[in-house]
């Protein structure tokens, strides 16, 4: 991934010729240095999330300091008691944009969900600016909805999830990407590290992979997560191409252990095992577009400074 024209004299030529080559090469080495982010015109992005309860303290502060870190868009996971309208005027303010959005299958607070009427839904993503629907987990049992804060009811369902499970949120995603589809926006499915768990010869991150709609659905590949399952992201990207159009830009301490049941250990992006040097280039060579940074708590030292510190090694990171 220099027109020049020496209205001089034969005899000059030569002058010319080695004075254009010593300007030449400083900007050749200005361009080399500028890093992945920079050079190819890409924003950083973060994922919500991650400072969600300072949002809820705090909304138009808390996005301000996002974008005085240096990000440029965000992905959101849930309106905070605000109508699209007002979310867009407060991203507009601190000059974030959005393209992304998490909806989950069931709501689980105020925020809407894939089961509200799609057409609203979609009216309020386009205010936003949204371009992607990311289902970010898969359909949670009425459990799980009911006490949402529940970590070990989480972790027991994607425990319980089989092969026949996996292949009905398969054909969900589908029918879901074909409605959204219809109202101009594409449809994505975000990983955690359930989906790794062995079913036989297969897991249920393949069953959704072979049984989506290439041409309608799209992954969002959380990397800390496909780490902590015991698999190394660049393989995925590099097997499954065209499939992952954005990446949660996570990292994880070399300390994790493989599992199945959301167990890691977190630690800003760049301090940890993954290898973004290689994998950034990857994604990007492959149609990536979206990457969001998303830390997981514990927080070192609060979610602030970790996606501050996040943000300034990706900035920092040579093409």
């Amino acid at each position: 991934m220099i027109d020049t024209r020496l209205n001089r004299r034969a005899v000059l030529g030569a002058v010319g010729l080695a004075a254009m080559t010593s300007v030449a090469r400083p900007v050749l080495s200005r361009a080399s240095a500028k890093g992945f982010f920079a050079m190819h015109d890409l924003p950083i992005g973060v994922q919500l999330y991650t400072v969600d309860a300072l949002l809820n303290e705090d909304f138009e502060g808390t996005l301000a300091q996002i974008a005085g870190m240096g990000y440029r868009t965000v992905e959101i996971a849930g309106f905070h008691k605000r109508s699209a309208g007002q979310f867009r005027a407060a991203l507009d303010k601190a000059d974030l944009i959005c393209r992304s959005a998490h909806i989950p299958t069931q709501a689980l607070d105020e925020n809407p969900s894939l089961a509200s009427e799609p057409g609203p839904l979609a009216e309020a993503l386009h205010v936003l600016g949204v371009k992607t629907v990311v289902m970010p987990i898969f359909p949670l049992p009425a459990s799980a909805t009911s006490a949402p804060s529940s970590f070990e009811t989480f972790v027991a369902a994607g425990r319980a999830m089989t092969a026949d499970d996996w292949k009905r949120t398969a054909d969900y995603i589908n029918a879901k990407a074909r409605i959204f589809a219809e109202l101009g926006l594409g449809f994505a499915y975000h990983n955690h590290n359930f989906e790794f768990a062995p079913l036989g010869d297969t897991c249920g991150f393949d069953i959704l992979l072979h049984g989506t709609d290439p041409h309608l659905v799209t992954f969002e590949m959380d990397a800390g997560w496909v780490t902590a399952a015991g698999h190394n992201p660049l393989t995925l990207l590099r097997h499954h191409p065209g499939r992952f159009r954005q990446i949660h830009v996570k990292d994880i301490k070399p300390s994790t252990q493989p599992n199945f049941e959301l167990k890691q250990d977190p630690t800003s992006v760049g301090a940890g095992m993954i290898d973004w040097k290689a994998i950034l280039p990857a994604a990007y060579a492959d149609g990536v577009r979206e990457f969001y940074v998303e830390q997981e708590p514990p927080y070192i030292g609060g979610p602030l400074p970790m996606i501050a510190a996040s943000q300034r090694y990706l900035a920092s990171l040579p093409a």
